[in-house]
């Protein structure tokens, strides 16, 4: 029999339902929604090198983005201090129109960070007041609302971490925390809402459980979706624009002078190389849990191959069109629904009625 995880630390849990789960559950999917939104927006940002557009972190006035010409020069200013501008967009000839453009992605990117913190925190309030959170899930949801802070603060890391004159770009291991925490919170929204749904039809019905499967499968995804977020902060996906081979090889011509465990964390030929390789241990994990869900409902099992599938597809796709704009957006997009249909999966087969 497979060990099991159990992550029941509240014996209220298994009491009787009461509140309104399955409005609550419904709820935490909206924002899922909103969430993998986010993460597609982001992918944007980062592709059209947005990042560092806004040099000040600003949560409430923030929100409004410059007014008048004046404002906007005034921004653009404060951009040509960093090196980015100095060492890149600068001699490029960037002007205050193409300025606009970048500012526009990352003030969007942020506008809706601050759009889910609204949607989350106020309906929880809400429901918090009118009682309808089921005994034990108050914990979970504050929880939530504490990962959604951090993201916030690990995304004012990240630009922060880019603005200085010897710095072209952010930190990929400040991006990887960013995009990770975003991937997480998804997991966790989704996993919740699960749980409340089940709790809506089966009053009484425990929390899934985290499996040992489901933790094996959850480590090589958060392995590959490191990776990938590695890649995008080096920008190593225009490392090659052939597949499978790089520089006429398999394995790539990379820098060793430091050590392999820097190059396994610095060098953008072997992260490549690393991120399209350790993508099918990753489809061989998952097509083991698809296998398992699909004895407790074929859906999501359709859903787990259909998304690592297509995530393949797309990740060809972007090495062969050298990083093309939407084809690597939707790679990004797509990964935010993997991870959707994998918590999914976790949960099917942790569920204990």
């Amino acid at each position: 029999m497979e060990r099991e995880i159990d992550t029941q630390t509240s014996p209220e849990t298994a009491g009787p339902a009461h509140g309104n789960p399955a409005a609550l559950a419904r709820w935490l999917l909206a924002v899922a929604a909103v969430i993998v939104v986010m993460v597609i927006v982001g992918g944007i940002t980062r592709l059209t090198e947005s990042g560092l557009s806004i040099t000040e972190w600003k949560p409430v006035t923030g929100a409004i983005p410059p007014l008048n010409e004046a404002q906007w020069q005034a921004e653009f200013d404060a951009y040509k201090q960093i090196g980015e501008y100095q060492q890149v967009s600068g001699p490029a000839g960037m002007t205050l129109a193409d300025y606009k453009f970048i500012y526009f992605w990352e003030w969007f990117h942020r506008l809706l960070g601050r759009f889910i913190g609204l949607i989350y925190a106020l309906p929880l309030a809400w429901y918090w007041v009118r009682g309808a959170i089921p005994a034990g899930y108050k914990p979970r949801l504050l929880a939530l609302l504490a990962l959604g802070a951090l993201q916030g603060t690990f995304g004012w890391y990240m630009v922060r971490s880019g603005l200085s004159a010897e710095m072209t770009d952010v930190s990929h291991f400040w991006l990887s925390i960013h995009l990770l925490t975003a991937l997480f919170t998804l997991a966790g929204l989704i996993w919740t809402a699960l749980d409340l749904r089940r709790l809506a039809q089966i009053p009484g019905a425990r929390p899934a459980r985290f499996t040992g499967l489901a933790l094996i499968v959850s480590l090589i995804l958060f392995i590959q979706l490191l990776l990938g977020a590695w890649v995008a902060g080096l920008n190593a996906g225009l490392a090659s624009d052939s597949w499978p081979l790089m520089q006429g090889r398999i394995i790539p011509e990379f820098d060793q002078s430091k050590g392999l465990f820097w190059a396994a964390t610095h060098d953008p030929y072997l992260l490549h190389f690393l991120h399209r390789w350790w993508a099918w241990i990753a489809v061989a994990a998952l097509i083991v849990l698809a296998r398992r869900v699909r004895a407790f409902d074929r859906r999501a099992s359709i859903a787990i191959h259909s998304a690592f599938g297509t995530q393949i597809i797309l990740g060809i796709a972007t090495v062969w069109t050298g990083v093309a704009l939407w084809v690597a957006v939707a790679h990004q997009g797509v990964g935010a629904l993997l991870v959707a249909a994998t918590a999914w999966g976790a949960h099917l087969i942790g569920r204990k009625a």
